[in-house]
């Protein structure tokens, strides 16, 4: 995740990061359990292909690696943590390019949660660039800590679009967008206020890493309507 520690183990604002840890967890497993993790107990179609099941082992080792980074700070194993940057710049980039093939490859064979494949192919890739920009600056700042700490958080919780979206509840399986993106946005506004609250101000990583992150959400929806995109959209699925 980086080459400094995420958090500080001495740092009361740890708390946010293992219960975010936690929490990114059960979201990931309560959303994909029907369609992979638990898909043996559950009559859902096959998965189609071996690319579905690398991005979903890259995506599950991601979630780990966050998982045990913030633990390995909490019970002060630095130098583990450290040793396993270098591993977390490389998982991140693998998470980016599983995820732009697989979006793709749905896009190409006509798999839509809803809107025209096309359409919404915009939300998946937004999310991978989204991803690569925030882990990208949050290892430039990797020597500055409160920066560091914050966009990996920001990176990882705005992953859990796709999670939310696929939790079986029937106001998020028929609210569409506005729903999946908006519960994201509660899950990341509850991080900012919560490190507000207790650090009493409001750190500049999680203002402008949040403020990008729900705006891009509007944009990309109005970006996949334009023909412009949709002739983008065509060139890479072809």
């Amino acid at each position: 995740m980086g080459v400094n520690p995420i958090i500080d183990p001495r740092d009361k604002e740890s708390r946010l990061y293992r219960w975010a840890a936690v929490f990114i967890s059960i979201i990931v497993l309560i959303g994909f359990a029907r369609t992979y993790y638990l898909k043996g107990l559950f009559d859902t179609p096959s998965l189609p292909g071996l690319l579905v099941h690398l991005h979903g082992i890259v995506m599950t080792l991601w979630v780990a690696l966050f998982v045990g980074q913030v633990w390995l700070v909490a019970a002060r194993r630095i130098k583990l943590h450290q040793r396993l940057g270098l591993l977390g710049a490389i998982l991140a980039a693998l998470v980016v390019l599983a995820g732009v093939a697989t979006a793709i490859s749905a896009a190409a064979r006509g798999s839509s949660p809803g809107p025209p494949p096309l359409v919404f192919l915009v939300i998946p890739l937004g999310d991978m660039l989204l991803f690569a920009a925030l882990v990208g600056t949050a290892l430039y700042y990797r020597r500055r800590m409160d920066v560091h700490k914050r966009l990996m958080l920001l990176a990882s919780v705005n992953l859990l679009t796709p999670a939310i979206a696929r939790i079986p509840l029937q106001f998020i399986e028929t609210g569409g967008p506005l729903v999946f993106f908006g519960l994201t946005d509660l899950c990341l506004l509850a991080c900012v206020v919560f490190d507000t609250v207790k650090n009493r101000r409001l750190h500049p990583a999680f203002i402008s890493g949040t403020l990008i992150i729900i705006a891009s959400q509007p944009l990309r929806l109005m970006l996949g309507g334009t023909d412009v995109w949709i002739q983008f959209a065509t060139w890479l699925v072809g």
